[in-house]
């Protein structure tokens, strides 16, 4: 309740000190609308049916790429963990493209692809897949070799050894890698969907700069926080929460 009730005066000092530098009108209302010029932005793109429409569509699209990029990811660091070769190459390489912004990816995709729906998930593939991949090869290295001889000795190998003792022992570094690889996805989409104006939250913030209606550019950005706070918050801290508790390192 103490955190609770820190958060409602937080954001309400927030909202006031907002509401403030509108009524002093340092920009015109058209720049720097107020909060409750945002709020009946929200109301009524919530009421036309858009927002919901951008939500559904943006948020289909990151659980195809953003699965993808998991799959492989971990198909892909596995693979650089366990081979020398794979390592000491390409490695290296991944670690260098991970410091690429993702919108670099966009001008490929579009050549690629062209304006379409598969540009934008190669582009949200590639914003994800190098933390994922990143995090599983670093977890099978700072793992303690110790499991993986405990395992062979109980008579584990193969495959066997791999799901049952290598990938339990990996998981808090999967995680990690998994929930910076939603923050890359997630700004990589609203980046793409921005660009090639397609439906989704990213082209609704693009119309709403187009039309000069800054409410409805502060209402979608407003939107993408929470849905990135939620997913946050319900998922990756759930997931995290549990593995303490697993593993014993939730504190006293």
């Amino acid at each position: 309740m103490k955190k609770f009730a820190k958060q409602v005066i937080f954001y309400s000092v927030l909202l006031g000190i907002w509401a403030l530098v509108a009524k002093l009108r340092i920009w015109p209302p058209y720049l720097f609308p107020p909060p409750w010029g945002v709020g009946h932005a929200l109301w009524d793109g919530f009421a036309d049916h858009s927002f919901w429409i951008g939500i559904a569509v943006t948020m289909k699209r990151m659980l195809i790429g953003y699965s993808l990029s998991i799959v492989l990811g971990m198909i892909l660091g596995l693979a650089v963990s366990s081979n020398k070769f794979l390592e000491e190459t390409l490695g290296g390489l991944l670690v260098s493209l991970q410091s690429l912004p993702s919108i670099c990816w966009i001008p490929l995709a579009v050549l690629w692809f062209g304006l379409t729906e598969k540009a934008i998930l190669f582009v949200v593939l590639m914003g994800s897949l190098l933390s994922v991949t990143i995090a599983m090869e670093d977890g099978r290295k700072q793992m303690p070799k110790i499991y993986g001889m405990a395992g062979r000795n109980l008579g584990a190998s193969g495959f066997r050894l791999f799901w049952s003792v290598l990938l339990p022992a990996s998981l808090p570094f999967i995680v990690n890698g998994m929930k910076q690889g939603w923050a890359f996805a997630w700004r990589s989409l609203i980046q793409a969907e921005m660009i090639f104006l397609s439906l989704g939250l990213g082209q609704l913030l693009m119309m709403g700069r187009d039309l000069s209606d800054m409410s409805q550019v502060m209402a979608v950005m407003i939107l993408i926080i929470i849905l990135g706070y939620m997913v946050d918050g319900l998922i990756f801290r759930t997931m995290e929460r549990r593995l303490q508790e697993k593993y014993g390192l939730t504190p006293a």
